[in-house]
């Protein structure tokens, strides 16, 4: 007996919830073991190692994947006004901020300067 192929609404949101199933285990992952890392991040090494293992078919999760890459310019948005919203908060740490740059650079080219004569062989 042949299935006839799902509706593409069906396949986007089955794909959408093996997705999703990985962010949740990566969230729990992270929760349970206190990693220091983003569930979203081992959520998605976790999705990574199924699909190179085969336990998930790229063709189960593409139709949601392609979806979500479609509107990722606007999953930006909120971010960037936020960003925005607190430029203002920024310029007032930008001496501290070109201050602390300054040292950084001195500190560590004199200390390249140094271990340079120090480990030049006849110095």
């Amino acid at each position: 007996m042949i299935t006839p192929p799902l509706p593409p609404a069906v396949r986007f949101v089955l794909g959408l919830g093996v997705l999703l199933g990985f962010a949740a285990a990566g969230e729990a992952l992270v929760g349970a073991l206190r990693l220091p890392l983003p569930g979203a991040v081992v959520g998605l090494a976790l999705l990574w190692a199924a699909l190179g293992l085969g336990v998930v078919k790229l063709a189960w999760i593409e139709p949601a994947a392609d979806g979500l890459l479609g509107v990722l310019g606007l999953l930006f948005v909120p971010a960037t006004a936020g960003a925005v919203q607190f430029l203002s908060a920024g310029a007032a740490w930008g001496l501290w901020l070109l201050t602390l740059t300054a040292a950084l650079l001195l500190g560590a080219g004199a200390a390249g300067l140094l271990a340079g004569r120090l480990l030049r062989p006849g110095a």
